[in-house]
């Protein structure tokens, strides 16, 4: 049977509020790490007014020593801002368009429908988020080697940057953004369709028959698929974030950004690096981002459990 339109509506809501939960939890354990990624991105080995870091590690410790607690969650307002606004659509959005794509809600998609659902989503996601993910690009780069006015926080980050740069600069990096919808689309139909497949190998070895077989999986189940399908998005999918971080940079003094377009930075980076340069900072967010998707789909898939239960028992 298709789900009532008020019955939809709730479905939405209980999808948007439980990947809003887990987008926060997922930002305030692991921002240190997103520091530090941030700033490997950016370092071109060039001029630059970010340190030279060793490896994740020293970065982590150095940071703590020169700027303390602070430099380690610089931007982290903007960062949980963003993320849990973005986890919340992202849920809201993909969860949508797989009910549009499907007939009724017992439909089961096709890999190609959820790549679809999740391009989607992303897509729109990244349309409403890129001012705030700029906002904390910027704030994480800056340093005590900043010979600039820093940003003071990110309400007076945004008014400077309207202020110098206008309004179109909230959208620096909205095209690699924009191919980076390809990630979440790799992510979300690797988790779908492996979560199919321990679904199944779960039922077959069930003696129990339930309603739902989605019921078998449990938190360990969710942890697997999460960090799984994070590893193969971000191996595909890393260099769109690099070349994002380094169109973000605050301009020089004069007004002049360090990268023009994305195309100027495909070219600057292959250079003088080479593919390398594509993955800088690769290790920070792989530490950052698998234990995180794990963390995020854990509390995501337990929240909505408790959502839905919530709602048969009124």
């Amino acid at each position: 049977m298709s789900a009532t339109a008020p019955e939809a509506r709730q479905w939405h809501w209980e999808n948007a509020a439980a990947g809003g939960t887990a987008g926060f939890a997922t930002v305030a354990v692991m921002h240190p790490l997103d520091v530090v990624r941030t700033r490997f991105q950016v370092n071109d080995g060039r001029v630059s007014h970010v340190p030279n870091y060793k490896n994740t590690v020293h970065a982590i410790f150095t940071i703590a020593r020169s700027e303390g607690l602070r430099g380690l969650y610089a931007g982290f307002l903007p960062g949980v801002i963003g993320s849990t606004i973005s986890w919340g659509l992202y849920f809201f959005f993909y969860d949508k368009a797989k009910q549009r794509y499907a007939r009724n809600r017992e439909d089961t998609l096709s890999p190609g429908l959820h790549l679809a659902s999740a391009a989607e989503a992303g897509g729109l996601v990244c349309l409403c988020t890129n001012p705030v993910w700029l906002v904390k690009t910027r704030l994480q780069l800056q340093t005590p080697l900043h010979q600039t006015r820093p940003y003071y926080g990110i309400f007076d980050a945004f008014r400077t940057i309207m202020r110098e740069e206008g309004f179109r600069a909230l959208y620096r990096g909205i095209v690699p953004g924009l191919f980076l919808v390809s990630h979440g689309a790799v992510q979300f139909t690797a988790y779908e369709e492996l979560r199919k497949v321990i679904v199944d190998i779960k039922h077959r070895g069930s003696k129990r028959h339930l309603q739902n077989p989605d019921d078998l999986l449990n938190s360990a189940d969710y942890a697997v698929l999460g960090a799984t399908s994070k590893i193969a998005a971000i191996l595909l999918t890393y260099p769109f974030q690099v070349m994002r971080s380094r169109l973000q940079q605050r301009p020089s003094a004069d007004g002049v950004p360090r990268y023009v377009d994305s195309w100027h930075v495909v070219k600057e980076t292959a250079r003088y690096e080479g593919v390398r340069g594509f993955y800088r900072g690769i290790t920070p967010s792989l530490l950052k981002n698998v234990p995180a998707s794990s963390v995020t789909f854990i509390v995501y898939e337990n929240v909505l459990k408790l959502l839905k239960l919530a709602r048969r028992n009124d």
